[in-house]
């Protein structure tokens, strides 16, 4: 009988052991996460505030991501693509894509040029646009692909699309792309005039400290669950 007994102690002592262990190493990953995000959090603000790179930055490795940009160059208002439910200022529209051939240059950068509103007589209908002709200049803040939405399926062509990856488009089109994009924040010298409040990138650092929360107090929980009944329970119970 008490073989038995020291045995289910000991399995319960490992159970507890191994469900400490997991909850807090669940945990801690979960602060390394958080970690991860505060330094691109830190890039961000980083970019913000140094100057302007050149269009040249583009074309070297590593991308300097959240970094602001100059841009000269082309539009290629044929190839624009609307990018469909993307509020901004508690309007319902679209986010305007068009491609800028950099001048001098082959290459071509997607812009994220601003925001316009949808026809509410005919929602899948694209709105007339001004894309200024000529060579225009613009900053901005390079990101990896045009701001992106969770989507089913296929993310599909024509003018209205649910997103748009640069290097997808490159294949659909044949141009020379850019696997990059730019958030236009600045207006050129031929303003189109449209709204450009970006939101602000939310990386999730509370969703991060909530769960790593989360799984500290279930470790405590176990850990305080196995002295109550394997250690200090069966003491009272003694005394008793």
């Amino acid at each position: 009988m008490t073989a038995m007994k020291d045995r289910r102690r000991a399995v319960v002592l490992v159970a507890a052991i191994l469900g400490v262990a997991l909850t807090g190493r669940l945990g801690w990953w979960q602060l390394d996460r958080a970690a991860e995000k505060r330094a691109i959090q830190s890039g961000l603000e980083a970019g913000e505030k140094a100057a302007a790179l050149p269009a040249s930055a583009l074309l070297e490795a590593p991308m300097p991501v959240h970094r602001r940009v100059r841009l000269r160059g082309e539009w290629l208002a044929d190839r624009t693509v609307l990018l469909d439910n993307r509020p901004m200022n508690g309007r319902a529209g679209f986010y305007a894509v068009t491609p800028l051939r950099l001048d001098g240059r082959q290459e071509i950068v997607l812009v994220q040029r601003g925001w316009v509103g949808f026809d509410a007589q005919q929602r899948n209908r694209a709105p007339m646009l001004a894309t200024p002709a000529g060579v225009v200049e613009l900053e901005g803040r390079v990101a990896v692909a045009p701001t992106r939405l969770y989507q089913l399926g296929e993310a599909g062509t024509g003018t209205i699309r649910q997103n748009l990856d640069p290097a997808a488009y490159a294949r659909e089109t044949g141009l020379p792309i850019l696997p990059l994009a730019v958030l236009q924040t600045v207006g050129s010298n031929a303003d189109d005039n449209l709204p450009r409040d970006w939101p602000t990138p939310d990386l999730g650092l509370s969703k991060h400290y909530g769960y790593a929360f989360q799984w500290f107090a279930l470790a405590a929980l176990i850990l305080g669950l196995y002295v109550w009944f394997q250690l200090l329970r069966p003491r009272r119970q003694h005394h008793v």
